[in-house]
């Protein structure tokens, strides 16, 4: 049996024939094309139930959807989610990917290419027939290693960012691009906000790297500048120059309120910073600083100097919507 990392068919052809012009003809089969995909859709794979997996499993699911998932090796709390949102555990790999019309790749982000290999190896394995997504927050260019990998083994691929916190709460938005955007797009009917862009692999990735910069490369400056003004004593001083108003007073409501609900999170954001620095790298454009917010969540996720004096901000988050 194939075991998961402990970190965490085709469609049928249309029988019809409409005549009027070409581009009457186009729109007609990427129309069809949709509501082929949509109907064909009946079971859903969700690799794995995180925060973020069992979130997006719990509103298809909730649609009528069969989701699907392989615990091998998860702990407790991940088999308690997965349970609260809906999932059925299925013995091993095989069978998920044997039983699953598509299956979504929503891991931490150093692990996509791990879990990439595995699903490709059981594709092969079992002959089976799939449109595989990967929705993590990676390079283009790991997207794409991910989909040469996927496509080899016989699956299909389509590239996803999410953008956002988990879909059971308002604000998410997944973006998809590839060769298999509009069949991923399907899943839209069933509760998620999916929006294709008209692009190749690459380009949904490329959208959550730079989006992802903003918001959690912030959250990385902001807490160590307000670290540095405790240490040096003058964390009043800053908060009120801060607070005269303009950009800077809502940069700085924009950290506090996201920095509580971020030190769990971030083993996972290690990974993503490293991809983000990847994605400007292969642009030509320096990539240190995400890298340096590499640093900052390492220091959080080993209780560092940063974790010890951020253990109580003034301003928590009302709403525990994630910054995607």
């Amino acid at each position: 049996m194939r075991r998961l990392l402990t970190m965490h068919g085709v469609c049928p052809r249309a029988n019809l024939s409409p005549r009027g012009s070409p581009g009457m003809l186009a729109r007609f089969a990427r129309v069809n094309l949709l509501r082929v995909t949509m109907t064909t859709i009946r079971t859903v794979g969700i690799l794995s139930p995180g925060e973020m997996g069992s979130g997006v499993g719990e509103v298809l699911h909730q649609r009528g959807l069969r989701v699907l998932t392989c615990l091998a090796g998860r702990g407790e709390h991940s088999r308690e989610r997965a349970a609260r949102a809906g999932f059925e555990d299925v013995a091993d790999l095989d069978q998920l990917v044997r039983e699953c019309d598509v299956l979504l790749s929503i891991v931490p982000p150093a692990v996509a290419g791990a879990v990439a290999d595995q699903v490709a190896a059981a594709v092969r394995a079992t002959g089976a027939s799939l449109l595989y997504a990967d929705c993590n927050a990676i390079a283009p260019s790991t997207a794409r290693d991910i989909a040469r990998t996927v496509t080899q083994a016989g699956a299909r691929f389509a590239d996803a960012g999410i953008i956002g916190g988990p879909p059971t709460r308002p604000g998410n938005r997944i973006f998809t691009s590839g060769a298999g955007a509009r069949e991923f797009a399907g899943l839209g009917t069933f509760g998620l906000d999916i929006r294709v862009l008209d692009g190749d692999v690459g380009q949904a990735s490329g959208l959550k790297m730079c989006y992802a910069a903003m918001t959690k490369g912030l959250q990385a400056l902001g807490a160590e500048l307000l670290v540095a003004a405790r240490l040096l004593g003058v964390e009043e001083q800053l908060r009120a120059e801060q607070n005269q108003g303009g950009d800077l007073a809502a940069v700085r409501r924009f950290v506090e309120r996201a920095l509580p609900s971020m030190p769990p999170k971030a083993y996972r954001w290690i990974g993503e910073m490293e991809e983000i620095a990847r994605c400007f790298e292969d642009l030509g454009i320096p990539g240190r600083l995400l890298l340096g917010a590499a640093d900052v969540y390492t220091d959080f996720r080993d209780g560092g100097v940063l974790a010890r004096e951020l253990t109580v901000i003034e301003s928590p988050s009302p709403s525990g919507r994630g910054s995607g």
